[in-house]
């Protein structure tokens, strides 16, 4: 329609109304009739309405989310701190009956026995224990060595000190069949304490422990070299060392979201000071499948090297958690407490940026867990003498693979804010 019959249409109904518009009405009429003007050229020509220019939106800044312990040199770390063996014997037991008696309390309590890994555990984001052994009912009856049954009070201090998560499959996770397995699920449950590594039911064993911590997921894989012999009723009761099962647990894993996997070796030679031929392959292999971001282990109670294999941390063995002394094997009384500090790049890829360690020892009179880290958080706790023994003999051992040299450091936490 032409731009000027709209206009001659409109002033004539303006004329046979016979109104008197307001000069301010007009003035509306008439800039209406310079739209329609502008529109039908636009119609004619072929030409877009103009649009509204919008300013760009701006991308969201991310939040950062340094994670505790050591500075983050990115914009998101998460910091994860692991030990080893919690092998409760006899005299252990009765440590900790009578702690819970000074303390005015019935039972027993391995709290102050555990003490002494807090200050650690409060300055990393996870942290994940190894229960090594099955547990009874909270008044027994109790057994150590060969067959393990340990009070349950056991879980309770290691939720208490900070723990969030401990693997179970180790030579002993069976010492007391099927009825064991499930009381020791459910006193970690009760706790708090998530778990993997056993398990109640087939479904359950094909599921992956995927912990939060604010800036990460964290997948823990899982395997035992044997069980002492003993056959599981089922035969997924028992997470077992296979390595092709392992990465094939990592890649679901990282499907389902996982940034970092932690894949965890419970083998190696008793009282041992290097890893065996199994370790080694093994480890290398979960490394090679490019799907772990660090390899630790434990069984051997003796601390064992750490080796950085084609940039991945592996830690060979943490010695024990807590033990009874022994009198013949002296590495069997210490242990290595260890955090990893994983940081996010630019493409969004997880790697560990820092690794540092604390070497331990157990003590008596009273049986306590105790640092003999070079900056002492706990004082003195043989002697000065055997303390100095202990980080020395330690030192050499983690550091014998060239853990030192590829950058991991001895954990000073008390110079930590």
């Amino acid at each position: 329609m032409a731009v000027m019959g709209k206009i001659t249409r409109i002033g004539a109904v303006l004329k046979r109304t016979a109104i008197v518009f307001p000069a301010a009405t007009l003035l509306l009429i008439m800039g209406a009739c310079g739209v329609i003007a502008e529109n039908d050229a636009r119609e004619q020509s072929g030409s877009p309405a103009p649009t509204e220019t919008q300013a760009p939106t701006p991308s969201p800044t991310p939040t950062p989310t340094p994670g505790k312990g050591p500075a983050c040199p990115t914009l998101r770390c998460t910091s994860i701190t692991v030990t080893g063996d919690m092998l409760v014997h006899t005299q252990l037991w009765q440590q900790a009956r009578a702690d819970a008696a000074a303390a005015g309390q019935a039972g027993y309590t391995f709290v102050p026995l555990l003490e002494g890994q807090r200050p650690y555990i409060r300055n990393s984001d996870l942290a994940i224990c190894h229960q090594e052994t099955p547990v009874a009912t909270p008044d027994g009856p109790f057994s150590a060595y060969p067959s393990f049954n340990v009070p349950p009070q056991i879980v309770t201090a290691a939720k208490d000190v900070g723990y969030q998560a401990c693997t179970t499959a180790s030579n002993h996770t069976i010492d007391r069949g099927t009825e064991g397995l499930l009381r020791t699920l459910d006193a970690l449950d009760a706790a708090g304490l998530k778990h993997t590594g056993s398990y109640r039911t087939e479904a359950a064993a094909q599921e992956i422990l995927m912990l939060k911590t604010e800036a990460a997921t964290v997948a823990v894989i899982i395997g035992t070299y044997g069980l002492n012999g003993q056959i599981p009723e089922y035969p997924w009761l028992v997470d077992a060392l296979d390595p092709q099962a392992m990465i094939a647990k990592a890649a679901k894993a990282r499907s389902l979201g996982a940034d970092i996997v932690l894949g965890v070796m419970h083998a190696g030679d008793e009282y041992a000071s290097e890893p065996n031929l199994q370790q080694q392959e093994v480890a290398h292999a979960l490394v090679d499948s490019g799907r772990f971001t660090m390899i630790y282990g434990h069984h051997t109670h003796s601390v064992l090297p750490i080796e950085n294999y084609k940039g991945t941390w592996i830690v060979y063995g943490l010695g024990n958690g807590v033990t009874e002394l022994s009198p013949w094997y002296v590495v069997n009384n210490e242990g290595l407490l260890v955090r990893a500090q994983f940081s996010q790049n630019e493409a969004g890829q997880w790697t560990t940026s820092d690794l540092a360690w604390a070497p331990s020892v157990i003590v008596r009179d009273p049986y306590r867990w105790c640092s003999v880290a070079s900056d002492a958080p706990q004082g003195v706790c043989a002697s000065p003498a055997a303390d100095a023994a202990t980080h020395q003999r330690t030192k050499a051992v983690v550091e014998s693979m060239g853990a030192a040299t590829a950058g991991a450091h001895e954990l000073l936490i008390t110079k930590e804010k």
